[in-house]
């Protein structure tokens, strides 16, 4: 699995004009599925961003989860990340896990950050056009890999 993570003060995904999912101060969390994905990955992950300590404390560090802060998380499935542009112009997608799989590892994601007791999880959905808007706070953005990722080459066509 693979995310992309932001610090947030605020964030919301739409689609079609309603809100689907919104936080204030807290993460925004892309979430790229990959075809070597399971639960173990779910769970490494989940724990990952529920423990990350990046948010302020009282003397303006990086020193706080959003389990320390109260803060929440929104969650967006995003296939791109696993985006491949090393030949060509146009991005290779192959190295993103089908949707028939991708998508219940996106929902256990969801529920296994809630699990680890984040105030608030919100979610977009699934494979729909999403109008993701966020207040990056820092900023502060981080791409954290499984390690199942991390040791997986990218795929060319």
């Amino acid at each position: 699995m693979r995310a992309v993570v932001q610090r947030v003060s605020r964030a919301s995904v739409t689609v079609a004009g309603e809100v689907l999912g919104e936080i204030g101060p807290g993460l925004l969390v892309l979430l790229g599925v990959g075809p070597e994905d399971g639960p173990a990955e779910v769970d490494w992950l989940a724990r990952k961003v529920a423990g990350l300590r990046i948010l302020e404390d009282e003397a303006g560090r990086m020193n706080r989860s959003v389990l320390d802060s109260g803060g929440g998380v929104l969650v967006v499935s995003q296939f791109t990340l696993y985006g491949d542009c090393s030949r060509g112009r146009r991005p290779s997608f192959i190295g993103a896990a089908a949707p028939g799989l991708a998508e219940p590892l996106y929902e256990a994601f969801c529920e296994a950050v809630a699990a680890q007791g984040v105030a608030v999880v919100a979610r977009g959905r699934f494979g729909a056009d999403m109008a993701v808007s966020l207040v990056n706070d820092g900023p502060v953005t981080l791409i954290l890999d499984s390690p199942s990722a991390a040791a997986t080459p990218p795929r060319t066509p």
